[in-house]
C-alpha cells in the first residue's frame, strides 16, 4: 500500500476528505423542475397538435376547392350535350346550381338532380365572391327564386352571379374559400372561354 512521506496512507486522507466534504442537494428532481418540464410538454404537444390541425384544414380547403371545379365541369358537360343554361349561386356558407327555363323565362332550382344540388360547406369554411374585381355581398341564405308575378315594373328579377352557357363560354368569378380561424384561403377562377381552376393566394393577385 502506498504511504505518503509522512507515513500515512493515501488512501486514509481520501477517506476523510470525503467524509468532511459537504453533502449536496439530493439527485431527485424538485417540484419546479417537474413543473418546467410538464409546461415545455404541454407546448410541444399544442404545438403538434395545432399543425396536425392547420395541415388538414388545409386539405379540407382543397377538397371542397376541387369539389367545386368537378361540379362546375360537370353542368358545362350538360349544358353542351343538352343545350340547356345553368347559372351558380353562391352563399356564404354554400352554393347552388340553377337552371334557366327558356318557355317561361325564369330561373329556377334543379329538381331530381343529386349531383347539382345545394351544396353545404363545413361549419368553418366561407365563401369570398369576387366579379369584375370588385367583392360580391353574399347572403346566408339562397335568394328567393322569380315567379310570373315578378314581371311587374319595379321588381327585381332573380338572376344567379355566375352564368355557364349552352355555348361552353361562362361569365368571369373569382372565388374564395376561406378558413377563418387562420384566414387560410384557397381561390378558385372561372374566366369567359369556360376554363376552371384552383389557384393559391399569390396566382389570384
Amino acid at each position: 500500500m502506498p504511504i505518503s512521506e509522512t507515513g500515512t496512507s493515501s488512501k486514509v486522507f481520501a477517506d476523510r476528505a470525503a467524509l468532511m466534504r459537504p453533502r449536496g442537494p439530493s439527485s431527485g428532481f424538485t417540484l419546479i423542475e417537474i413543473l418546467v418540464v410538464i409546461v415545455i410538454v404541454g407546448i410541444v404537444m399544442s404545438i403538434a397538435i395545432l399543425s396536425i390541425t392547420l395541415a388538414g384544414g388545409d386539405s379540407q380547403l382543397r377538397e371542397e376547392a376541387q369539389r367545386m371545379v368537378s361540379l362546375v365541369e360537370v353542368a358545362q358537360d350538360e349544358s353542351l350535350l343538352q343545350g340547356r343554361e345553368f347559372g351558380l349561386e353562391f352563399m356564404q356558407g354554400a352554393y347552388r346550381f340553377v337552371e334557366f327555363d327558356p318557355f317561361t323565362r325564369q330561373w329556377g332550382e334543379i329538381i331530381g338532380d343529386d349531383t347539382l344540388r345545394l351544396r353545404e360547406l363545413p361549419e368553418e369554411l366561407e365563401l369570398e365572391l369576387f366579379i369584375e374585381d370588385r367583392r360580391v355581398i353574399l347572403k346566408t341564405d339562397p335568394a328567393r327564386m322569380s315567379s310570373s308575378e315578378d314581371d311587374r315594373p319595379g321588381i327585381q328579377q332573380y338572376a344567379p352571379h355566375v352564368l355557364i352557357y349552352s355555348s361552353g363560354d361562362m361569365s368571369p368569378f373569382e372565388l374564395h374559400f376561406v378558413r377563418r380561424i387562420d384566414d387560410s384561403l384557397l381561390a378558385v377562377q372561372g374566366d369567359f372561354a369556360g376554363r376552371v381552376e384552383i389557384v393559391t393566394p399569390e396566382d389570384s393577385m
